[in-house]
C-alpha cells in the first residue's frame, strides 16, 4: 500500500513537471519595456562623457573618438572578454580538487542473502542487513589527468593568441575611427566656412529671381529672356540648395564619431590648409618594411598561423594513452561500517582504440588547416603591399589634386569679389553675381573636398603602415592630457618612425 502511495507521488511529480514544461508562452517586449530600456541605454552611452565647450579641434576630436566612440568601447571589451578566457583557460591547467556530500535514505531494510562459495548451500547468518537505512557521506579526490593538462595547456596557448587577435583587431577598428573622424571634421569645418556665404547667395538668388517675375509680368524684356534668365538663377539655386544638404550631415556624423549629442550644435577650429606632403619623400621599400612588420591584418595571420600549428599538436596528443592520478579522502556515517573512514589513491591508464582509426584523418584535418593558414598569411602580406602602393598612389593624386582645387577657388574668389566689387543693380548684374557666387563657393567646396579626400588618403596609408598615436591607457587617461598626448603623437606620422601602438 505505501508502495502504490509513492507510486502515484511520483507520477504526480512527474506529470506537473512536464505539464509545466509545455506551458511557456511567447512574451514579446511591451512598449513600456522598449521605452524604459532604451532610456538606460541612452544613459549608459552618454555616462561619463563630457559636454563639447567651445571650438572643437582636430587632436580634441580624435582623443574623444578614443575615449568615448561607442564601437571602440565594444572593441576594448571584445579583448577584455579574451583576456578573462585565458586567465579562465590557465585554470583548466590546474588538477582537479572535488568535494562532495550525500544523503542516501531507503524505506526498508537493505536485507541480502548469502551462499557458501564452496558447497552452494545458504549461509548460516542468511538473511542479513549490511547497511542503515540513511547514512551520511563525505569525500575530498584530487585527481590529476595528464592527457587533459596537455589539451589544456594548449588551448591556453591558442586562447592567449586569440588575445592578441582581439588587440589587433582593436587597432585595425583605431585606423578606421580615425580616418572617418579627420574626414567628417573637415566636412564640419567646410560646412561651417561656406554656411554664411551660402546662405547669403541663396538670399540674392530669391531676390533676383523675384525681380526677374516681377520684369516677365511688366514685360520689360521678352518673355523667352525672361525665362532663360529665370532659368539660370533655379539652377544656381538648385546647386547652392544640394550644396547645403551635403554639409548638413558632416555635423551629425562627427557627433556620432565623438559620442556627442546629435542634436547638439558643435563648432569645429579651422586649422587651415596645413598641408604636408612629407610622407611621400618616404621610399617605398620602407614603407613595405612598416606595413608587414606592423600591419594589423597581416599580425592577425601570423597569430591564426599559430593557433593552426597548435592544433595539429592537439590531434597528435590525443593518440596518446590516458594517464590519471586520484587520491581521494572519504568518510561514511553507516554504523554497519568498521571502518568509517578510509582513503583511496590509484594510477589509471586507458586509451580510446577508436584513435587508431580516426587519428590519421585528424592529423590530415589539422595538416590541412594550417595550411590554409599559411595560405591566408601569404594572401595578406601580398594585399597589404598592394594596398601599401596603392595608398601611396591615392595619396599623391590627392595631394596633386588639392594643389589644383585650391588654385581654382583662388582664382573664382577672385572673380566673385571684382563682380560684387562692381555694385550694379541691374538685373543682368545680379544674375552675373549669383553665377559667380555659386561658382566661387562651389570651387571653395570642392577644396575642402579635395583636402578632406587628402587627409583621408594620408589616414589610409599610416593604418596600412600601422601607425598610430602611441598612448597609454585612454581609458585612465583624462581628455585634456589625452587631447595634447595625440596632438604630439600624430605630429611625427608623416616620418612614418612610431613604433607598434599601445593605445588602449
Amino acid at each position: 500500500m505505501q508502495k502504490k502511495i509513492i507510486v502515484r507521488a511520483v507520477a504526480a511529480c512527474v506529470t506537473v513537471m512536464l505539464t509545466a514544461c509545455g506551458t511557456v508562452q511567447v512574451q514579446p517586449l511591451t512598449s513600456n519595456e522598449l521605452t524604459a530600456q532604451t532610456a538606460l541605454d541612452r544613459q549608459a552611452a552618454m555616462e561619463e562623457v563630457p559636454p563639447v565647450v567651445g571650438a572643437l579641434t582636430m587632436d580634441e576630436a580624435i582623443a574623444r573618438a578614443l575615449k568615448y566612440n561607442l564601437e571602440r568601447r565594444t572593441r576594448l571589451m571584445e579583448e577584455a572578454l579574451a583576456m578573462n578566457q585565458l586567465d579562465s583557460a590557465s585554470w583548466d591547467m590546474l588538477p582537479r580538487l572535488m568535494a562532495n556530500a550525500g544523503y542516501t535514505t531507503r524505506n526498508e531494510e537493505l536485507i541480502t542473502r548469502s551462499v557458501d562459495s564452496v558447497t552452494g548451500k545458504p549461509s548460516l547468518a542468511n538473511p542479513y542487513i549490511s547497511s542503515e537505512r540513511g547514512h551520511a557521506a563525505y569525500d575530498l579526490g584530487l585527481t590529476w589527468n595528464a592527457l587533459d593538462f596537455g589539451m589544456s595547456y594548449i588551448t591556453a596557448k591558442q586562447t592567449a593568441d586569440r588575445v592578441n587577435i582581439a588587440a589587433e583587431r582593436r587597432r585595425k577598428a583605431m585606423h578606421v575611427l580615425i580616418q572617418d573622424v579627420r574626414t567628417s571634421f573637415w566636412r564640419m569645418a567646410s560646412a561651417q566656412k561656406l554656411r554664411a556665404e551660402v546662405q547669403e547667395t541663396i538670399n540674392l538668388a530669391e531676390d533676383a529671381l523675384k525681380d526677374a517675375r516681377k520684369a516677365e509680368a511688366e514685360r520689360l524684356r521678352s518673355p523667352v529672356d525672361a525665362l532663360r534668365y529665370q532659368r539660370q538663377l533655379l539652377e544656381n539655386l538648385r546647386l547652392l540648395e544640394s550644396i547645403e544638404q551635403e554639409l548638413s550631415s558632416g555635423r551629425v556624423e562627427l557627433a556620432h564619431l565623438i559620442n556627442a549629442p546629435l542634436s547638439q550644435v558643435v563648432e569645429v577650429s579651422d586649422p587651415g590648409a596645413q598641408v604636408d606632403a612629407s610622407m611621400l619623400n618616404m621610399p617605398v621599400e620602407r614603407m613595405e618594411e612598416l606595413a608587414v612588420m606592423q600591419n594589423a591584418d597581416i599580425r592577425e595571420q601570423f597569430y591564426n598561423a599559430r593557433i593552426a600549428t597548435e592544433e595539429t599538436r592537439r590531434v597528435m596528443l590525443r593518440m596518446f594513452p590516458n594517464l590519471s592520478f586520484n587520491y581521494d579522502l572519504r568518510y561514511d556515517s553507516d554504523r554497519y561500517m568498521i571502518n568509517n573512514r578510509w582513503n583511496d589513491a590509484g594510477v589509471h591508464l586507458s586509451y580510446n582504440l577508436f584513435n587508431l582509426f580516426s587519428g590519421p584523418a585528424q592529423k590530415r584535418l589539422a595538416e590541412a588547416g594550417v595550411k590554409l593558414a599559411d595560405q591566408r598569411r601569404i594572401t595578406a602580406q601580398m594585399t597589404v603591399l598592394t594596398q601599401v602602393h596603392l595608398s601611396r598612389l591615392q595619396y599623391q593624386i590627392a595631394y596633386k589634386q588639392y594643389l589644383r582645387a585650391d588654385e581654382i577657388w583662388q582664382a573664382d574668389a577672385k572673380i566673385a569679389m571684382h563682380i560684387k566689387n562692381r555694385g550694379t543693380a541691374e538685373t543682368q548684374g545680379k544674375l552675373e553675381q549669383v553665377a559667380n557666387s555659386t561658382t566661387a563657393i562651389l570651387s571653395l567646396l570642392r577644396r575642402y573636398q579635395s583636402l578632406a579626400q587628402l587627409q583621408a588618403s594620408a589616414s589610409k596609408v599610416q593604418a596600412t603602415l600601422g601607425l598610430e598615436p602611441v598612448l597609454g591607457s585612454v581609458s585612465d587617461m583624462p581628455l585634456e592630457q589625452l587631447t595634447k598626448e595625440v596632438g604630439a603623437s600624430m605630429a611625427g606620422w608623416n616620418q612614418g618612425v612610431q613604433a607598434p601602438a599601445v593605445a588602449k
